[in-house]
Formats: structure tokens, C-alpha cells, sequence
């Protein structure tokens, strides 16, 4: 007994002690052993466009893309789960923000998972939770599109959650982002309908004045005199939730990418992607030079019209996604170039611990067991 007492502080203190480097490392290091690898793509120089006109700056925009992140709610979370993956998401971005530091970061919908549901004051709880966990450096910006989760999809919009939304996150339905000549077009996905309803006339309207704005920027013209000032031209970037108009996930190939059970199934138009019209709309008048969405919590990447690339990201939840990514762009006005960024794998994590806590329980055994019995040997007559 006197020998048991006399190691059992210690051994006590060593098995606290690998508890806490396994709780550490899993929970907190291990998002830098993974992120550091990632890197900023380099722009390659043999997709230069040579027609743009005029001085253009030469200092890339460094921009983060994610989606869906679906912070929890009172209806459909629990608690231990809302905890579990919002301190995932928490400590990839903030990592993210540490390792790379952007300047700037793209939230493409699905902010919060019953933003359709909810009351004012669980709304201003979200937004609240939304800025505490992707907070981001001073010279960091965050701008943000509305899903279908955050105010309903078309048929439920009122006008009443739509404002609310827009005031909330400062996320207007339709936005044009200039950055160092980099034209970002972020549109609200649910307002692209084309029924002339109080959300997507008003959208129409607008996208139709930035394509204006662009093309009075690249060629001028006597219709161009109540044009919104561009200084120099370059095709846009457009961001939005539902990705464009596909008949399903078959076509996808990336290691993010939806289970083969899923990648068959076909898309309803305006509800798992863009009406075929809509998308045709958006590429004809605005020709943009990437697409960038989610909505399907599933990678992909598909090319239009023979030069225009989608890229829809998978959900940054671990709650919808086994292997959730990011995509990492670098714009100059006339290049550009994207690489995913792989979050930590929950199964590498619980394997972890799985192998780490029977081991520590091991010790712990060891430690006592056989030395108490030789201890009770030498006790003997």
C-alpha cells in the first residue's frame, strides 16, 4: 500500500499528462500540421489573357472560398454536435487565417442551417455566433451570399427574411467586389427565378447594370454616360450559391466529390442547381472567367462554354462532409489560378485517439499491477 501511494501521484500525472497531449494534438495542432501544406496557387503565365487594355496591377488578390458551413439551431441541433463542429470549423478558418492570412474570404451560402425557420432572436444569436467563430485579421475581409437555409428557398422568401439577411451580414443580392481590377459578382442563387417577383426583378435589374458597367469598361460606347465608373476591365468572377445548371453529379471527378450512390441522381432545376435558362443568362451576359459555388455539400468542377470553370465546393461542415475542403484562388485581372485546401479528416482524428487512449490505459495497468505484485512478494515470511 505504502509503494502504491508513493506512484500513484506520478503515474497519475503521466496519464493526465497523455491525455492532454492527445486532447491537444487532436483538437488543436493537428489543423496546422494539415493546413500548413496547403499553398496559394501560382498564377501560370501560359493563360495570360494578352487583350486587356491598360496598365493592370501586378499584385495578386489572394481570395478563400467556403460554403455551407450550416452553424446548428435550436430545432435540429444538439447540443454536443452544434459544440463538436462548430469549434471544427472554428479552429480550421481561424488556422486557415494564421497560416495563409487572405485578403479576402468568400462565405458562399448556407450560413446557418434554420435561418428559414427561425425567430428574430435566434437570428441575431446567429449572427453573433457567425462573426465570433470566422472572425478574421484586420486587413481580412468577409463577404457573404444568402442559401436556401439562411431565408428559404424561392417559394418561401419573404420580404421580411430577405432584409433581414441583407442587413444582418451586410450581404446585398446582387454585389459587385472590385479588388486591384478583380471583378467579384455575388448574387443571391433564390433570386434568379425569373417570375418577376419583389426579389428577382430587382435582381435582374441589377446584374444587367453591372454587365453594363463591365462593358462600357472594356469598350465605352455613347449608352455608357450613366455607367458606374470601372477603371480598368476584367472578366468577373462570379459567386453564388446554387451552382450552375448540370444534370447531376456524374460528370464530377475530384476526391471530394459526391458517394457514387449519390452522383447519378439527377438535379431538379431551382432547387439543386440553377434553371438551364438562368445559368445560360448569367454566362451570355456576363462571361465570366470562374464560377465559384456550393449548395450540394459535394466537390466539383465542370467547364462552360469551352474556357469558363465552375468550381462547387464541398460544405466546410464536418457534420455534412466526411473530407470538407476550401478553394484558395490568386486574381490578377487578367489570370488566375485555384487549388483546394483539405481540412483534417475526422477519421484520422478518431483513429488517433482510438490508438492513444487504450495505450494510456495500458501504462496505467502496467504501471500498478506488476509492480504491487512484486512489491507483495517481498513482503512475504
Amino acid at each position: 500500500m505504502l509503494y502504491l501511494k508513493a506512484i500513484l501521484p506520478r503515474t497519475l500525472f503521466n496519464v493526465g499528462l497523455g491525455f492532454a497531449l492527445v486532447l491537444f494534438f487532436c483538437e488543436y495542432l493537428i489543423y496546422y500540421v494539415v493546413l500548413v501544406q496547403c499553398e496559394w496557387p501560382d498564377l501560370d503565365s501560359r493563360k495570360e489573357d494578352f487583350t486587356l487594355q491598360g496598365e493592370l496591377t501586378d499584385r495578386p488578390v489572394k481570395a478563400m472560398f467556403i460554403a455551407d458551413t450550416h452553424l446548428l439551431g435550436s430545432r435540429e441541433g444538439h447540443w454536443f454536435d452544434k459544440l463538436r463542429r462548430e469549434w471544427q470549423m472554428y479552429r480550421a478558418f481561424q488556422t486557415m487565417m494564421t497560416l495563409h492570412r487572405p485578403d479576402v474570404v468568400f462565405v458562399l451560402g448556407d450560413v446557418f442551417d434554420e435561418g428559414k425557420w427561425c425567430g428574430a432572436m435566434e437570428f441575431e444569436y446567429y449572427i453573433k455566433r457567425f462573426h465570433s467563430l470566422f472572425y478574421v485579421p484586420k486587413n481580412t475581409h468577409v463577404y457573404v451570399v444568402a442559401g436556401n437555409h439562411d431565408m428559404g428557398f424561392h417559394y418561401a422568401i419573404t420580404p421580411y427574411r430577405n432584409q433581414r439577411f441583407i442587413n444582418g451580414l451586410k450581404s446585398p443580392n446582387v454585389r459587385r467586389l472590385s479588388l486591384r481590377d478583380n471583378h467579384f459578382v455575388l448574387i443571391n442563387s433564390m433570386a434568379l427565378e425569373g417570375d418577376g417577383c419583389f426579389l428577382c426583378r430587382p435582381t435582374e435589374i441589377a446584374v444587367n447594370k453591372i454587365a453594363k458597367d463591365l462593358k462600357c469598361a472594356k469598350k465605352g460606347g455613347n449608352d455608357c454616360r450613366n455607367a458606374s465608373t470601372i477603371p480598368r476591365y476584367s472578366r468577373p468572377i462570379l459567386l453564388q450559391h446554387y451552382p450552375m445548371y448540370r444534370e447531376s453529379d456524374k460528370i464530377c471527378n475530384e476526391l471530394d466529390q459526391a458517394p457514387d450512390e449519390l452522383k447519378a441522381i439527377k438535379f431538379r432545376e431551382r432547387w439543386e442547381c440553377l434553371s438551364k435558362e438562368a445559368s445560360e443568362q448569367l454566362l451570355d451576359i456576363l462571361n465570366p472567367r470562374l464560377i465559384v459555388a456550393g449548395h450540394t455539400h459535394h466537390g466539383c468542377r465542370k467547364i462552360h462554354r469551352d474556357d469558363i470553370l465552375e468550381f462547387t465546393i464541398p460544405s466546410f461542415s464536418w457534420r455534412n462532409k466526411v473530407n470538407p475542403s476550401l478553394l484558395m484562388g490568386t486574381f490578377t485581372p487578367s489570370n488566375y489560378s485555384v487549388s483546394k485546401c483539405y481540412m483534417p479528416m475526422e477519421s484520422t482524428v478518431i483513429t488517433i485517439y482510438k490508438c492513444s487512449l487504450p495505450c494510456i490505459l495500458i501504462y496505467l495497468i502496467i504501471k500498478l499491477r506488476p509492480r504491487r505484485r512484486a512489491y507483495s512478494r517481498l513482503k512475504m515470511p
